[in-house]
This record gives structure tokens, C-alpha cells and sequence, in this order.
């Protein structure tokens, strides 16, 4: 039996309960087990002072790839744990039918930190993604395997929370909606959600919200022109707000080329927040310009994006969009993950996915994370 481990004395953010004050979280066994000013500690239980940190539940990356090693844009799953401290990393269509075995046997069974998945529609998943060769897996029809996605995802309902399709002139070419008609009917043969990632046109970001249904998750929902969110004279499309009243959730995902200030601010001006803040992070991106998850979270405190949105865009908004009410709550009973953050004040350069900067007055950097009961350090 593990023995108690105390976060004392931290400023605890948890919007699943409400909660925004100096308290003490207990853990025990891989679970929280209590939340409250000045806990008791039992004999042998370790304390830790976390006196002038935030202390969240342990954040999610709704959107990141981390197949390393077994595809080209991977990155290390243990590098966003320990310089992001994320407790659960989601994995965006890395992986098809044709390759998930391998990710799930050589990186999610092997990785201490949580590692759940969508799984691409497209037989080999992301194949062609370098600086030098890019191939939309969406672009050959060929590659659909919607009989192989729904076998896979069948035998793997553990780990795959959904099915991911990649659709724009970038990542499917000429196909226009083909692509997402199929993922359509995997996702709906499954009862599981989609996960759309849009680029620029073909297809047209309103044909492509008019296939989505509750649950099912846009990603890259602030993206520059064209395909973006936002009208010419600074209002929000009808067909995104239609969307948004039928359930759509908004992802950011950062990643490479994914994310506008100018974008943002349009959409936070017009009081449309993004449900779920995640980064993309990948291997074209990870050193600039998404970096991680606290990157992608400062950003947006620097738009002005209140803290307590932020965090919940991180935590239980993404545990929702997962059906995971175990995860992103620090409610007793669930899941024994916390992040430790300290906010910083400064000037911090930012950039977004076109080159434009922002100086920053804020970042959240990470100062150690507790992943299933158990305490980490992190470089503060």
C-alpha cells in the first residue's frame, strides 16, 4: 500500500469543483483522497510544500503525437511529461489501423505517463510528415480503411477514445470531404467521436462543421485565413456559432501552423473561448512555435483569457470531450494527478503559427507534477 503523499499550502485551481484557494490535496494508492485546509498526516506520509505554486489537476493534451520513433513527427511522450508537467497525453491519428499495434506496444504500455489515442481513419496513420517530404494520408483514397478502423479501435476500446481525420488541401489533397464522409461512418459504427483537423481549402470549413455532432472535437479552431473562424469585419461565422450551439467542441492545436493571435483575439472579443486548449505538439513544432502545453496556456493568458478558463480548457473541458470523469478533477476518487505550476511575471516572447509576436506579461511554467499518487519534480 503506498503511503500518503500531502501537497501543502498550494493555491489549488480546480473549475470541475468550483474550487480556486490555498488548500492541502491528499493522495493515497493512486487516488485522491482528500482536499481541504490543513490536513491531517498520517505516520510516513511525505509532504510536500507547495507554498506560492498553483496546484490543478493534472493537465491534458487533447492533441499531440507521440509515436516516437515509429513515425516521423513523434516526439518523446516523457519530455512533455516532465517539461509540461501533463499527466495525460492524447495522441491525434499518429497511427492508423495498419499501425496502432506497434504505437500501443512500443509506446503506451511502455510510458509510465497516460497515453490514449484517436485513431486515424487512414491505414498508416501521419506516414509523410518531415521537413522535406509532406503527404496528406487523407489525400489517397486508397488509404481508407474504415473496415480495419473499426476493427482496431473494437479491440483497443481501452486506449482509442476516438477516430481522427485529417482533411484540407495540406492533409487531403483533392479528396474534399470524402475522407471525413468515411470517418463519419467508422466514428458512428463505433459510437465513438471524431476528431477533424482542418486546413486550408478544399473543403470549406462550414461543409465540414455541417458532418460534426456532439462531442466530436474541431481542432485547430483558431487557425489563420484561410479556413479560420472568424469573419472579415471581426465577427464569428454563423455556421461556427450553429455549431457550437450543437455541441461541437473547439480545440486549439497549436502546432506548426494551426494558430492566430489575430484569430484569437477576434473569437475572445466576441466572447467565443476555445473549449479545450491543447498544443499539437510534434516534431516540427515542439522547438517553436507550440513548444508545449504551458506555452500554448500562457498565450492565452496573455490574450486575457481569465486563469481559472485556462486551466479549465486544460483539465476537466478535455476529461469531458474524453468521457473520463475520472480525470481532470481533484475530487476524492479520482485519478491521483496534479500539476504544480508557478505563474511568472515578465516580458515573454511569444510567436504564433504565421510569425506574428506577442510580449507576454505571464507564463505558466511547470514546478513538478504528481502522476497516480506518485511526486515528480520539475525544472521550476
Amino acid at each position: 500500500m503506498n503511503r500518503t503523499l500531502i501537497l501543502r499550502g498550494g493555491r489549488v485551481i480546480d473549475p470541475s469543483q468550483g474550487l480556486d484557494g490555498v488548500m492541502d490535496i491528499a493522495f493515497r494508492d493512486g487516488r485522491v483522497t482528500g482536499i481541504g485546509a490543513g490536513l491531517s498526516a498520517e505516520a510516513g506520509a511525505r509532504i510536500i510544500d507547495v507554498a506560492g505554486r498553483i496546484v490543478t489537476p493534472g493537465l491534458i493534451d487533447l492533441h499531440t503525437h507521440v509515436y516516437d520513433k515509429g513515425t516521423s513527427l513523434g516526439v518523446d511522450a516523457m519530455q512533455l511529461f516532465r517539461r509540461g508537467a501533463v499527466t495525460t497525453l492524447v495522441d491525434t491519428g499518429s497511427a492508423g489501423p495498419g499501425n496502432f499495434p506497434g504505437f500501443r506496444a512500443h509506446v503506451i504500455e511502455r510510458v509510465p505517463v497516460r497515453v490514449l489515442a484517436y485513431l486515424n481513419v487512414s491505414f498508416a496513420g501521419i506516414y509523410g510528415f518531415s521537413k522535406r517530404i509532406m503527404v496528406g494520408e487523407s489525400g489517397d483514397m486508397r488509404l481508407m480503411a474504415p473496415i480495419d478502423t473499426v476493427e482496431v479501435a473494437h479491440a483497443n476500446r481501452d486506449m482509442i477514445i476516438g477516430i481522427k481525420v485529417r482533411v484540407g488541401r495540406n492533409a487531403s489533397g483533392f479528396s474534399g470531404l470524402a475522407p471525413l464522409q468515411i470517418a463519419r461512418q467508422v466514428a458512428d459504427e463505433l459510437g465513438m467521436p471524431l476528431m477533424v483537423h482542418i486546413d486550408e481549402p478544399p473543403p470549406m470549413l462550414h461543409d465540414v462543421l455541417a458532418l460534426m455532432r456532439r462531442g466530436d472535437v474541431l481542432t485547430h479552431c483558431f487557425r489563420p485565413f484561410p479556413n479560420c473562424a472568424a469573419t472579415p469585419d471581426g465577427k464569428v461565422h454563423d455556421y461556427v456559432l450553429d455549431a457550437r450551439r450543437r455541441g461541437v467542441i473547439f480545440d486549439i492545436g497549436h502546432g506548426m501552423g494551426s494558430f492566430s493571435f489575430r484569430i484569437a483575439r477576434t473569437m475572445l472579443a466576441n466572447a467565443f473561448q476555445p473549449d479545450c486548449i491543447s498544443s499539437d505538439v510534434h516534431a516540427l513544432c515542439i522547438e517553436g512555435p507550440a513548444f508545449d502545453l504551458l506555452t500554448t496556456m500562457s498565450k492565452f493568458l496573455c490574450l486575457d483569457m481569465p486563469l481559472v478558463d485556462v486551466v479549465c480548457a486544460a483539465t476537466v473541458a478535455p476529461a469531458r470531450a474524453l468521457s473520463r470523469p475520472d480525470l481532470g478533477t481533484l475530487a476524492p476518487g479520482s485519478a491521483g494527478d496534479a500539476s504544480i505550476l508557478s505563474l511568472e511575471t515578465g516580458a515573454f516572447d511569444y510567436v504564433d503559427s504565421v510569425g506574428e509576436r506577442l510580449i507576454g506579461a505571464q507564463r505558466l511554467v511547470a514546478a513538478g507534477v504528481v502522476l497516480a499518487g506518485q511526486y515528480h519534480s520539475c525544472a521550476a
